[in-house]
């Protein structure tokens, strides 16, 4: 019974510790209250804004942002939906995250005021990077196109079209897409047009393929989970990191 008492202590530390690494940040868009999480060590740092999926801040970005924040870079998980309007299941999340996509300009806009509420948290402005996970890989896609102010972007299993009738520009940004050979959600259409969008823009981008692995290969929650390409694609994005952030 005493040992089950300590274990039960530890775990309770260790899961109080967790959530104490994280600091809510409130910023807003106009009436709307947004609510992002920080994780930082320290002023001037080279940072990582992460784009959660597609129902708002999740367990993978979350364990996504301590481990960069080991790694020595100052961390925050922007809030896109806003208060009150995280959704409830899959049917919901795909509804919304529909609109952000079709209607890119405003998902920018919320991208951007994330971007700029962690530059004022002390984190270096000139060495800031963007990762997206599903939707907000998607979001990443888009940080290059609009070309906010970040020197990197990477795109997991993110969508990888854009809505019709707008044309291919320079993409200055430096891109990682990290792609799912299996994802269903992306058609061979909108990968070539992709390519093709990148190289009319003489972006600086790198595409990785990962074998045997469904849409959200990387998160453990998931029934697509596949630990080997998802290690594979960790160390790659901390490859990136350190390119782009150095």
């Amino acid at each position: 019974m005493k040992n089950l008492f300590t274990i039960i202590f530890i775990l309770m530390n260790l899961t109080y510790g967790y959530s104490q690494a994280f600091k809510e940040v409130i910023y807003q868009d106009n009436a709307q209250k947004l609510k992002g999480l920080a994780i930082t060590s320290g002023a001037n740092k080279p940072g990582v804004l992460i784009l959660p999926a597609w129902k708002g801040i999740d367990q993978e970005a979350q364990d996504a942002a301590v481990e960069l924040n080991k790694a020595g870079y100052n961390v925050f998980i922007a809030d896109i939906y806003g208060e009150g309007n995280i959704p409830i299941d899959n049917a919901a999340a795909g509804k919304l995250a529909g609109q952000y996509k079709s209607d890119y300009k405003v998902y920018l806009h919320r991208i951007n005021l994330a971007l700029e509420t962690f530059k004022k948290g002390g984190t270096d402005p000139t060495k800031i990077a963007v990762i997206g996970y599903c939707f907000g890989g998607t979001g990443a896609l888009e940080v290059a196109r609009g070309g906010l102010d970040v020197v990197g972007a990477v795109s997991i299993h993110g969508g990888l079209s854009k809505a019709e009738g707008r044309t291919n520009g320079p993409i200055g940004t430096k891109i990682l897409i990290q792609h799912p050979a299996e994802d269903k959600s992306v058609s061979k259409a909108d990968y070539d047009y992709l390519e093709k969008e990148m190289k009319e823009g003489k972006a600086d981008y790198q595409i990785i393929t990962y074998a045997n692995s469904g849409h959200t290969f990387t998160n453990p929650a998931s029934n697509d989970y596949n630990p080997v390409m998802a290690k594979r694609a960790w160390n790659h994005l901390l490859l990136f990191l350190e390119e782009v952030l150095k």
